[in-house]
């Protein structure tokens, strides 16, 4: 199991212990309804480097991201299902419309995004390229979204 960090300035503590000569990745996103395009978007994320820190939306910024009906499940429920999943080390959260500050305070190695996401879109690419890391737009998993897995159940139960 991952550990969990709601407060960064224990991530970043924990990360200065490790981080001597090993990557760390970040990456981030709601995970509300986590499904199969989630997890291979996080287990590629983990084949980015040493250790992988995932950052989730709090509630109030998937609320404001997604609409008035999410998140479905809350930022505790999330951040624990999702220091379950293999090659998650560290899961965190930020409140804001980006991770912006996140990316700024911890300055990860590698970030890593999806496919629907060019490079020079990514929050965050100025300062980890300017730190000599690097960013990734992973491939883009058609077929796979929270919204339509919500939609689908809306049609078959309402």
């Amino acid at each position: 199991m991952a550990k969990i960090f709601k407060d960064w300035h224990e991530l970043k503590k924990e990360l200065s212990d490790i981080r001597k000569g090993r990557e760390v990745v970040l990456t981030n996103g709601c995970f509300d309804i986590v499904h199969l395009g989630h997890l291979r978007y996080l287990q590629h994320s983990a084949e980015a480097g040493d250790y992988l820190v995932v950052a989730l939306n709090s509630d109030d910024s998937v609320k404001k991201l997604k609409g008035d009906t999410r998140p479905i499940n809350k930022l505790d429920e999330r951040m624990e299902f999702i220091s379950y999943i293999r090659g998650v080390d560290f899961v965190t959260c930020f409140s804001g419309d980006t991770p912006y500050d996140l990316i700024k305070f911890i300055r990860p190695d590698v970030l890593v995004k999806g496919g629907d996401w060019p490079i020079e879109s990514i929050v965050g690419v100025d300062i980890v390229t300017a730190g000599g890391g690097r960013v990734e737009s992973l491939k883009f998993e058609e077929g796979y979204s929270t919204t339509s897995i919500i939609e689908k159940i809306v049609k078959i139960y309402c």
